[in-house]
Parts: C-alpha cells; structure tokens; sequence
C-alpha cells in the first residue's frame, strides 16, 4: 500500500531502519512457536481449517514489522518457517479445533535453499481450500540501502559485493513470488508506525468487506507508486498551480476542487472512471483479489490529482468499497 512517502530524514531513517532488522528467528521465539520437520499429524476432516497469510518480499522492507503487527491482532505468528513446512503448520492449527484460527508465517530469503518448495506448498493449500493471502513487502533500492547502512548490517546475499548487489539478487529471486502476491505493499516512505496502520487497516477487521480500495494521489515527477494497481493520469486539466490564488492551496481546498471540476472533462471522467472500476472491481471479487490501489497522478500531486482522488474515493465508499485515501505527495513542495 507507495503511501506517505517523504519525511524527516533522520527520523525516518531510524525509523526504517526497524522494519526488519529482527534476528532470524525471533517471532517464533516471542510466540513459542516450535516446528519439528519430525511432525506429521494426522488429517483432521471435520476441523476448521484456519486462515493463512504468508509474508515475503525484499530484506528490510519492513517484514518483521508486518508479522509483529499481526501477532498484536492476534494471529499465531511464525518467523522463517521453511515453505515446505506451511501445510503442516496448518495442519497443527486445524487440530487446535479452532483455537488457532489465524496463522502467519514469514518466508524470506534467510531460508533460501527451502524456497523452491514453495509453489508445491501452496499449490497444497490450494487442494486442501486453505484461504491464504500473500502480502509483499516491496522498498526502493535507494531506501533499502540506507536502511542496510543505518544498521551497519550486510544484505544477505550480498556475498563478497556490494548491498546493492544483494537487493538486485534478492528482487529477481522474489520476482515471480511478487507477481502472485495479492497485497503490495511499498514502504519506500513509510516509518515504523505508517506501516503498522496499513497492516491494521486490512487485518483489524473482525469482518473482512469484499474489497478494499486505496485511492493514492501523487506526483509524477516523483515516480510512479510501485504498488499501484491501475494508475489514472490528470494532467489533461488544466493545472491550478498557475492561479495565483489557489496556487498555495491543495486539491483538499474547496475552491481548487471547483476549479478543477469546473473544467472540460473533470466530471465526465469522474462518472467514466468510476464506471471502469465498477467492471473491475466486480472482476477483482471473482477472481478472489481483496485489495486494490488505485493512483492518481498529476505533475506535482498537490492540486489535480488530489480532488480527483477525493471525489473518486467517496464514490467508491458510496459504492460500498472499504475506501482509504492517501495523498502520497502533497506537502513535499
């Protein structure tokens, strides 16, 4: 979910810096959680079968951070659990009767040489209806480089080379499991506690909606959101950077977003675009995708783009889509 990007730099690099800098190991200690490769229970027909989520995606993105978070709503938290092990572990959650009803469990490249099972384990768990997410936890590499320096620890397949090495090795090596993933989230700009608000946000929910949609504004002359799922270009309005009077404001201000709406083409691709996603998010439900990020961009993400998000945001809630807006680049001007 790239969102909130841009704070203090010493801050936020010593808030980076926490993500995912738990030894190996550490959650399943904290949990108590021992898996044997010894263990091999017996099936269990008639137990409920409990909900799974696997967490991957680049060293010192934030991994660490995201299973803690879950563990604090109550999942049963695994670290570094070899993939080849996951159905058993759901196994032992299913004998629980119940008392195990959330699993999570972090894969990462720590346990590399076990990482080729993983499409065999979660083919497993897709024959068996286990309901299972993957969350990706994405970062730039400039971010992950200074969050590596910042700890004085070496990237973990670095080897004899450079950390930036080791991320390049590691994001080909993730590549397809990223492709698989149904939740992204980029925490190139996110501190300690932004991250742990997106993971409440989906996971909080005793009652999960059928989707839930992020409406992003940004800046494209501050990258694309690597995370987004559909982007939506504004910059065919005309810009109210070059009035005067609306120039200091945002797209939050309700003379900018008259302004902006006031213009050929502002409603018609409100009603338009908000049609599309209709068709879309109808497509999403079917094919059992849960989350989406849609961003809107303009040249700077201050004016355009954020009345955008705003209007398309309530149509959606009004829609009954669980809507989050966040407005990734308003402010760094």
């Amino acid at each position: 979910m790239t969102e909130h990007e841009a704070r203090p730099t010493a801050d936020r690099d010593r808030a980076h810096a926490a993500p995912d800098d738990s030894p190996p190991g550490s959650a399943a200690q904290d949990n108590g959680a021992q898996v044997s490769q010894d263990v091999t229970p017996a099936a269990v027909n008639d137990a409920p079968i409990p909900e799974l989520v696997i967490i991957s995606g680049m060293s010192g993105a934030g991994r660490s951070t995201a299973a803690k978070c879950l563990e604090d709503l109550s999942w049963f938290v695994v670290d570094n659990l070899p993939p080849a092990l996951i159905p058993t572990m759901v196994e032992l959650g299913a004998r629980s009767q119940g008392n195990v009803a959330r699993i999570a469990v972090v894969v990462d490249v720590r346990g590399r040489r076990f990482f080729d099972n993983l499409r065999e384990s979660l083919a497993d768990l897709d024959s068996r209806g286990v309901t299972r997410r993957i969350v990706f936890l994405e970062s730039s590499e400039d971010a992950l480089v200074r969050r590596f320096e910042s700890v004085r620890r070496p990237h973990p397949l670095q080897g004899d080379g450079r950390i930036v090495d080791g991320i390049a090795a590691e994001r080909e090596l993730l590549r397809e499991l990223r492709g698989d993933a149904d939740l992204v989230i980029d925490t190139s700009g996110l501190n300690v506690h932004e991250l742990r608000a997106k993971m409440d946000a989906r996971f909080a929910g005793e009652e999960e909606p059928e989707l839930r949609a992020t409406v992003m504004s940004f800046g494209f002359k501050y990258g694309l959101p690597v995370d987004a799922d559909l982007v939506a270009d504004m910059r065919f309005l005309p810009n109210p950077h070059w009035v005067p009077e609306l120039r200091p404001f945002t797209g939050v201000n309700e003379e900018v977003a008259s302004y902006v709406f006031n213009q050929p083409g502002a409603k018609e691709f409100l009603d338009r675009y908000a049609e599309l996603l209709r068709l879309i998010a109808a497509g999403y439900r079917r094919e059992g995708k849960r989350y989406v990020t849609i961003a809107i961009g303009c040249t700077g993400g201050k004016h355009r783009s954020v009345a955008m998000s705003e209007k398309l945001a309530a149509r959606l809630a009004a829609e009954g889509v669980e809507t989050v807006v966040v407005h990734r680049d308003m402010g760094r001007e």
